[in-house]
């Protein structure tokens, strides 16, 4: 009987470590949607490497430093530029490509408004005030005169935010495992 509970513990430990990854898996694409997406095909064979699908702390901290970083960058095919690179640092792929979507149609003009405002505040120059319009028309007139403090409020953005996602996630998943770690020593006690 002692055995059959210490497997049942053992079960439950296991069930209960996996269950975060479980729920990760469901909120991502499976690895052929992402593998086969034409504009990713540039990778070939990389997308294959099974290392890039894995859910541990070093993929998934790489990821949110990725994702977050391209999020911030105020360039097209943010998705494209986060695979490749998430590819090449082997963090987890569909994290990376989820993340840059923190930069969507409805978060886009806050936060290169935002990035803007922390360039010029760099640069010490004065900010002027502009909408932001998803058109060519907008890029062509008004980002000729705010692409420097745009682009370096981004990049220090990027860095900053990525950097923070990349140590919390790093913290918060040993947090986790030493509280389920005491948790286990305190049940066999």
């Amino acid at each position: 009987q002692s055995r059959s509970s210490a497997a049942s513990d053992v079960y439950k430990r296991q069930s209960e470590i996996r269950m975060p990854k479980k729920a990760l898996k469901k909120l991502f694409p499976n690895p052929q949607t992402i593998q086969q997406h034409p504009s990713l095909q540039f990778l070939g064979s990389m997308l294959h490497e099974p290392n890039l699908w894995h859910l541990n702390r070093r993929s998934v901290s790489r990821a949110f430093l990725v994702g977050i970083f391209f999020a911030f960058m105020p360039m097209p095919f943010q998705m494209v530029a986060a695979a490749a690179v998430g590819v090449f640092v082997h963090s987890n792929l569909p994290i990376s490509i989820g993340l840059v979507w923190i930069s969507n149609p409805i978060t886009i003009p806050p936060i290169f408004y935002f990035t803007y405002k922390v360039g010029a505040s760099v640069l010490d120059i004065p900010t002027r005030p502009f909408e932001i319009e998803l058109s060519v028309d907008w890029a062509l007139t008004e980002l000729g005169a705010i692409w420097e403090p745009l682009i370096l409020g981004s990049l220090l953005c990027a860095v900053i935010f990525s950097s923070i996602g990349y140590v919390g996630i790093r913290l918060f998943w040993r947090f986790n495992v030493i509280r389920n770690w005491n948790k286990r020593q305190k049940k066999r006690l």
